[in-house]
């Protein structure tokens, strides 16, 4: 039986996309029971209703605290009976109240190696910082940004002579991969957590 996930977005949509198809072609086995945006106009809500997938809109502006807003949502993900969060371009930051809720069952994607490059502009950091080799990582959410511990990483060499556009998209294709990967691999549930290491082949606990 197929797990549901949650995918949280507020803009394009790709990576949303992206697991959208994986799961059509079998590549990835999970049911997107529910994707949630913190914006009216964001193209993934129409990426999902076209796929028959159920949105959800909530403005956090009408909602008098942060929890009010955040419990208005874990309500309907316990409705929905989600067992994992996707976060793929969603630009808010969870408080720890949520996190608590789904403690190594949110995950996030990031495009650079972390520790190195946080923050909203990876890409364009490691860019100008004249690197050799950038990449794409997967990571649980937890209390900091860009923080939590490491699921996957994948690389990308940079070409001395690539424009940051076309290091962009190769980054993005690799982002499109390597999501999928990571989310069955927590859906299998044997992610242990220990610090900051993850040890696979272990119930998480």
């Amino acid at each position: 039986m197929k797990k549901n996930i949650a995918v949280f977005a507020s803009g394009n949509g790709t990576n949303l996309q992206a697991i959208i198809d994986n799961i059509a072609a079998g590549r990835l086995k999970a049911r997107i029971a529910l994707v949630v945006s913190d914006q009216k106009g964001a193209f993934a809500l129409k990426r999902a209703e076209s796929a028959g997938i159920n949105t959800l809109y909530v403005d956090p502006k009408g909602f008098v605290t942060k929890q009010d807003h955040e419990r208005f949502i874990i309500e309907r993900l316990k409705r929905e009976k989600v067992e994992l969060i996707v976060l793929a371009g969603y630009m808010r930051i969870l408080s720890p109240f949520f996190i608590k809720k789904y403690k190594n069952r949110i995950l996030n994607i990031h495009p650079a190696l972390l520790p190195a490059f946080k923050g909203a502009h990876a890409i364009r950091d490691a860019y100008n910082y004249g690197v050799k080799v950038t990449g794409v990582t997967v990571h649980f959410v937890d209390n900091k940004v860009d923080h939590g511990p490491i699921i996957l990483q994948g690389t990308v060499v940079v070409s001395a002579i690539e424009s940051i556009t076309k290091l962009e998209k190769r980054i993005h294709k690799l982002e499109h991969k390597l999501y999928s990967q990571a989310i069955a691999k927590a859906l299998l549930g044997r992610l242990s957590v220990r610090g900051r290491r993850i040890i696979p082949g272990l119930r998480a606990v």
